[in-house]
């Protein structure tokens, strides 16, 4: 509990080492946001902003810590943190040990994404922009995650052409056989590369692949010549951040006659990666 030394003149509340003032000082500005106190958003809530730059904080940190070290690590000062982190305890965002007053993130931000699932996420953010993207290209698109140690096709939108390739959703397929398998591969976390690839047939020299799916990797995107159907070629690009927790490959596939001439090379490349970027910023991703 904190207490005041002076309940009518208060200038101080002494709590488990932490000297806090009373009254709160709201800065005109701070280095991290330029001195317009809001990073020029002039829409936002200066008290939300603190609370998420603590949760991210803290979230990143191995430790406890104390209300200095938070202020410290986020550029702020006791007095303009003091109430965020009171209100953030009082949710039960954050636990607050008794004996050294220090603190951490609660396992109720975990509670809350478990309410989402990430694959009807991704469908629902999806779904506007890959329809937009058939109707650009004239061609059928897909979106699909890893699930097993395969691609697995959780979308599909069909070309509004009379002639279409078409994939069933929940189709599973081989990882390095497909484009949107190698683009997932070379951006997942390297951990789970590594495992994927100790486990997958006919992979003799595991680093090896790891080393040729590098250029993938670094453009974000890769277009071939399907390995599973021939006269098909592949378009794949990432959505979401290399090794992030929640990533997705969006692919059109098109009849290999047709790129270059009908549809070409550069437009489509530019088409799915410009989609993929918007389904990303759609996840906040």
């Amino acid at each position: 509990m904190l207490k005041c030394a002076d309940k009518t003149n208060a200038k101080q509340c002494v709590g488990q080492g932490e000297v806090v003032p009373e009254k709160v000082s709201v800065k005109a500005g701070n280095q991290k946001d330029g001195g317009n106190g809001n990073g020029g958003n002039k829409y936002a809530v200066p008290a939300l902003d603190k609370a998420l730059e603590i949760l991210e904080f803290l979230a990143a940190e191995s430790l406890p810590l104390s209300q200095s070290d938070i202020a410290q690590g986020i550029g702020r000062t006791n007095s303009e943190i003091f109430r965020v982190l009171v209100g953030l305890e009082s949710r039960g965002y954050l636990l607050r040990d008794e004996v050294s007053g220090k603190y951490r993130v609660s396992l109720k931000l975990l509670e809350l994404t478990r309410t989402l699932s990430p694959v009807s996420q991704l469908r629902f953010a999806a779904q506007p922009e890959m329809e937009a993207l058939a109707a650009r290209l004239g061609q059928s698109c897909h979106l699909s995650v890893i699930h097993q140690g395969q691609l697995m096709v959780v979308l599909q939108v069909q070309s509004p052409g009379p002639v279409s390739l078409s994939f069933n959703e929940g189709t599973l397929f081989p990882l390095l056989q497909t484009v949107s398998g190698r683009v997932l591969l070379a951006n997942c976390e390297a951990g789970r590369r590594a495992g994927l690839l100790e486990k997958m047939p006919g992979v003799d020299a595991p680093l090896a692949m790891e080393q040729s799916l590098l250029p993938v990797r670094e453009a974000g995107f890769e277009l071939r010549i399907s390995e599973l159907t021939d006269g098909v070629t592949d378009c794949a690009a990432l959505v979401g951040q290399p090794d992030g927790a929640t990533i997705a490959a969006l692919a059109v596939s098109s009849l290999t006659s047709v790129v270059g001439k009908k549809l070409e090379r550069e437009e489509l490349e530019r088409a799915v990666q410009e989609s993929a970027a918007r389904i990303s910023a759609a996840l906040g991703l």
